[in-house]
């Protein structure tokens, strides 16, 4: 107090830094006194669980269920990161696609995370396995970006990306769309994918959140292949493209 008491100003009231930063050594590493105490680093862990989606489908009379969730444990800086997704019809079979991820997280920059990992996929036969290097984060504009890059244990390649943005209609009420892009390097006929761009999924979700952690929505999901992997598709007597109007739930704790 008794240093902005002296503080020194010029003409237009701006404040002379000399006359306001204590005099004294200075701690090299912070820019502080060296007298004052010493920040404490929060090495705290904090866990956190996000169902995305979890959502039922109606594509064109058939029905279906799909989720997309993913959590994590640690702290500020180093994370354990697990994802899961897949999808299936309602009667009749198994899942079609059941992918499970586990990642090493790094934060990079205040708004990135750098991730490393496993990922398996336990539907469609046969079961694979692949490397995962990942970079996920906040885009400019408050852009939700998951970026991803995957090997798999035969040396194909495979890349995705998703966005999401979020349009507050009020408060509780919230408009979301969604993008998903997949491409691959190689041709992988056993398992539908040609080289190339291989899928897009186009989503727009409108959910209420009667708390921040639970909010049930309703929405439309179109999705399309393309190249290769649509004449694969084709050549198995399945749609390229399809549209669904889903009802889901979005919740994290």
């Amino acid at each position: 107090m008794n240093s902005l008491a002296c503080a020194q100003t010029d003409n237009n009231g701006k404040a002379d830094l000399d006359s306001v930063i204590p005099g004294g050594p200075i701690d090299p590493h912070s820019g502080a006194p060296a007298e004052w105490n010493k920040p404490i680093h929060d090495d705290k862990v904090h866990t956190f669980v996000l169902i995305d989606r979890l959502e039922y489908g109606d594509v064109e009379g058939t029905n279906n269920y799909l989720w997309d969730a993913q959590g994590w444990i640690g702290g500020d800086i180093n994370k354990f990161w697990l994802k899961t997704e897949g999808e299936g019809p309602m009667h009749g079979s198994s899942p079609e696609g059941t992918e499970f991820q586990a990642l090493y997280n790094r934060a990079i920059s205040p708004f990135w995370n750098a991730q490393a990992g496993l990922r398996y996929d336990v539907n469609p036969d046969p079961d694979r396995g692949f490397a995962v290097l990942g970079l996920q984060g906040l885009a400019p504009y408050w852009l939700e970006t998951d970026l991803a890059l995957f090997v798999s244990e035969d040396g194909d390649v495979s890349l995705r990306s998703e966005f999401e943005y979020e349009l507050l209609l009020t408060q509780k009420l919230i408009l979301q769309p969604r993008a998903e892009i997949n491409a691959a390097v190689q041709d992988v006929p056993e398992y539908g994918l040609g080289s190339g761009l291989n899928s897009t999924e186009m989503g727009l979700r409108l959910r209420y959140e009667f708390v921040r952690e639970f909010a049930p929505y309703i929405g439309v999901r179109w999705e399309q292949s393309y190249g290769d992997t649509r004449d694969l598709a084709r050549a198995e007597g399945e749609s390229s493209s399809s549209t669904a109007f889903v009802l889901g739930l979005r919740a994290w704790y």
